[in-house]
């Protein structure tokens, strides 16, 4: 007890010295800031389409899909069934038609790819989709 008592009545600190420490911390950060500039990180391609024009106008037919999962073609509700033959008899009448998907941002997401499916097995490869807030519209029961 008796040194312990001397160190403090020589003002002495026995405590721990932090700045060895904060030295190596600030070094560590600089590192870490100067290389995480010289790391790539992996990403995506995207492969953006090029401005191409056409001779005319490339024909496309619309599907709509509301929210309550409610498909239609032409303003005329449709079974999911039905979508592969109506597909099919666009594809018939013009053979590079496309195909517009045009959903309820509410939409089951399993009847949006269920359409999609059903296009794809009618032969059409060029599906675009739309992801909107459809307004309530009457349409005709089959």
């Amino acid at each position: 007890m008796r040194t312990l008592s001397r160190a403090h009545a020589a003002g002495q600190s026995h405590g721990i010295d932090l700045a060895p420490m904060l030295d190596f911390v600030v070094n560590l950060l600089i590192f870490f800031l100067i290389t995480a500039v010289f790391i790539r990180q992996a990403g995506v391609e995207v492969n953006r389409p090029s401005n191409v024009t056409t001779d005319g106008e490339t024909a496309s037919k619309a599907i709509v899909i509301a929210a309550t999962g409610e498909i239609s073609v032409d303003r005329k509700a449709i079974d999911l069934r039905a979508v592969r033959a109506h597909v099919e008899r666009f594809k018939a009448a013009d053979a590079g038609v496309g195909v517009v998907v045009m959903a309820d941002r509410h939409a089951p997401t399993g009847i949006v790819v269920a359409v999609a499916d059903q296009i794809r097995l009618a032969g059409v490869p060029d599906i675009t989709f739309i992801t909107t807030t459809l307004a309530k519209t009457t349409l005709a029961k089959p």
